[in-house]
């Protein structure tokens, strides 16, 4: 069987150095149990393929760690992801087989990014963005970010939303006033930072984004960031309110958006997702280097699903949406 992993990271030294001074990057390091090292990072070659090769991963789809480039002025920025794409690009050169890519967009200059995001397309056939949560505290239904989802939605590739750490705002009102190491991983990777991609993600439905690019795709992990376990709720809640949506709440999550489990290999969740969006709206991911992939082979045969959905969410989905 076949996998396609579309939550794989990696970095580039000059943006690792550009957001080191910053807050978020220490907050990055705690929010992990033990953060991989800059040289797993960093290399998209030899040690890289030795690992996929002894989990079962045939095909990589590569991407930007968090935070990227939303944290950085544009001047910073613009030229990074640039350069970041550009590397990128010369990795999967040389590894047709087993590297794909998601573009890094430099989001704090909008219109910068949307022509970065049409020429790594077009230019280096990168199959679609990562773009890592809020830009300056603004989400992407702020109407500065048209211009990005016009070109997403222009060259029919996805948009892959991944967590970030949320505003001091928030850390100081709902997860501060414990040891600092547990604020810091509550606020993020244990609890926060899922909470937020899905607020992200429902602000856009809310805000009518997908009524105004109905070809929009929406890519999430960690099992649709707490979405589907609520998604009768919100329906519930706010479709009465959301007079001027054009369709259900729940219309816009199961059609326009595929989740998958950036290595949460536990059943439960995965099962929910599976009832909630069915087979066709989920994609596999291992989280590289951030988990090591040793059960996701096993998870993913293991899973009580047929063949043929077996199939589609190890690489067929992939193969569909990325257009591999």
């Amino acid at each position: 069987m076949k996998i396609i992993a579309v939550e794989e990271h990696f970095q580039i030294a000059a943006i690792k150095k550009a957001v080191g001074s910053l807050t978020i990057s220490s907050q990055m390091n705690t929010a992990m149990a033990a953060p991989p090292s800059d040289a797993r990072l960093e290399d998209m070659g030899a040690d890289r393929l030795r690992a996929m090769d002894a989990t079962g991963i045939d095909v990589q789809v590569l991407s930007i760690t968090s935070p990227g480039t939303q944290v950085l002025p544009p001047s910073e920025a613009v030229p990074l992801a640039r350069d970041a794409n550009d590397q990128l690009a010369a990795a999967i050169t040389a590894h047709p087989d087993r590297f794909a890519g998601f573009a890094t967009l430099p989001t704090p200059d909008p219109d910068a990014a949307a022509a970065e995001f049409e020429r790594v397309v077009q230019k280096l056939g990168l199959k679609g963005a990562m773009i890592n949560g809020r830009t300056n505290d603004r989400f992407l239904d702020d109407p500065s970010f048209r211009p990005i989802l016009e070109v997403a939605t222009a060259l029919d590739v996805p948009i892959y939303l991944h967590p970030t750490v949320p505003s001091k705002t928030v850390q100081d009102a709902y997860y501060a006033g414990l040891d600092p190491a547990i604020s810091t991983r509550f606020a993020t990777a244990g609890w926060g930072w899922h909470m937020e991609t899905g607020i992200h993600a429902l602000r856009m439905i809310l805000a009518g984004v997908f009524d105004r690019y109905p070809g929009l795709q929406l890519i999430l992990g960690h099992w649709g960031e707490m979405i589907p376990f609520y998604l009768a709720r919100v329906e519930w809640a706010l479709f009465p309110l959301a007079k001027h949506l054009q369709r259900p709440i729940s219309d816009y999550f199961t059609q326009q958006v595929y989740v998958t489990p950036s290595g949460m290999f536990t059943l439960p969740p995965f099962l929910l997702t599976l009832q909630i969006l069915g087979a066709d709206h989920i994609l596999y991911s291992v989280d590289y280097p951030y988990s090591s992939g040793d059960d996701a082979r096993t998870f993913l045969e293991q899973a009580p699903i047929s063949p043929a959905d077996r199939e589609k969410i190890a690489h067929g989905n992939a193969e569909r949406v990325l257009k591999m």
